[in-house]
């Protein structure tokens, strides 16, 4: 009975440990620190003292995004181009760099194809960063707040953001939570629908879905060859959503997190984003394209479901909204849709 009753114990305590505390991965929690390049438009996020991530503001990019993203192991899972371009990327869709967050259509204005390069195009939107507000490292977690304006074409102000970005690590995994709030001033702001947004990160080569199609690739500087592939090497990326849908198919379903998996050199790759029950929209529907976009998109009705459901929010004067996501970066090993649900639990828990 003594021994029975002891083993009990165990398998409570162990359950305890990732239903009802924060299910932290395999590992010693990390040490999160924060390098400051202001000067460079850049804030440096380190795990252990190695780069895991930069938030960054170039102006040639018209919005901040988190850029480059790496695994535990060192090995990079956002796409270069068109920022620092590697040889074999696709170079299409030039706005979509690194993670980020934008809509395609708020009171008219396009926020979502905002392009790159030193010339903004005349009818899009500028997210304009503004400063960081705080800035903190403690008890394996490291965070900070940044101030946004939301820019129309000729720069008046349509909304202000205010987002916090928290960055946890144990063992193989690294996670960030970005909780945005976005604040109407003295007009009502439309999120008009449309499936270009948005909450999203575009991928490396290596975590693309294998396609059928005739791929044309480029070289380190960013620029076309005539090699095309046809053989989809090294692209082993695949899809799976919280509802059991997985590859192409999960584009324009409804899940509450979904999971890409992919091997990046001989490392096994998990990318998840977990939606949150508070969010508008709650379950998201999915724009996730095989070509390496990987995005959340709780607005988008009318498109995901050929034209059957619109939802057009809208943000009243002197209100705001919040969105939160959760990005899960897992090394060495694909997680499971169990470690998925603890993961996506423990966050839905944690902001309310």
């Amino acid at each position: 009975m003594k021994v029975r009753y002891f083993h009990f114990i165990l398998i409570g305590c162990f359950t305890l440990s990732l239903s009802s505390c924060n299910y932290k991965g395999k590992g010693p929690v990390a040490k999160i620190d924060f390098i400051n390049h202001t000067s460079e438009k850049r804030l440096d996020v380190m795990i252990d003292g190695k780069l895991f991530t930069s938030f960054i503001w170039p102006d040639s990019i018209y919005k901040p995004i988190l850029y480059p993203v790496l695994t535990s192991e060192g090995n990079t899972i956002t796409r270069g181009f068109p920022l620092k371009p590697r040889q074999g990327e696709r170079n299409d869709h030039n706005h979509q760099a690194g993670v980020w967050l934008s809509y395609g259509n708020v009171n008219g204005t396009d926020f979502w194809k905002n392009s790159y390069g030193n010339i903004k195009e005349p009818d899009k939107g500028v997210i304009k960063h503004i400063k960081i507000e705080r800035l903190s490292s403690n008890n394996g977690e490291g965070n900070f707040v940044s101030a946004e304006k939301w820019l129309g074409p000729t720069g008046y102000r349509i909304l202000d953001e205010r987002s916090e970005y928290h960055f946890t690590a144990s063992g193989p995994v690294r996670i960030i939570d970005r909780i945005t709030t976005l604040i109407a001033g003295d007009t009502a702001v439309l999120f008009k629908d449309t499936k270009e947004g948005f909450f999203a990160i575009r991928v490396a080569r290596q975590l693309e879905l294998p396609s059928k199609e005739e791929v044309p690739l480029i070289d380190s500087p960013g620029k076309p060859t005539e090699r095309k592939d046809t053989l989809n090497t090294g692209v082993s990326g695949n899809y799976v959503s919280s509802e059991g849908v997985s590859g192409e198919s999960v584009w324009g379903t409804r899940a509450k997190w979904m999971s890409l998996t992919g091997i990046i050199g001989v490392e096994p790759v998990s990318v998840v984003i977990c939606d949150h029950p508070k969010n508008p929209g709650y379950p998201t529907y999915w724009m996730a394209r095989g070509y390496g976009l990987f995005a959340a998109n709780p607005l988008g009705w009318h498109d995901f479901t050929g034209g059957g459901k619109n939802f057009d929010f809208t943000i009243a004067p002197g209100k705001s909204a919040t969105f939160r996501y959760r990005l899960i970066i897992n090394s060495g090993s694909f997680l499971t849709p169990a470690e998925i649900n603890m993961y996506a639990d423990e966050f839905s828990k944690k902001y309310k």
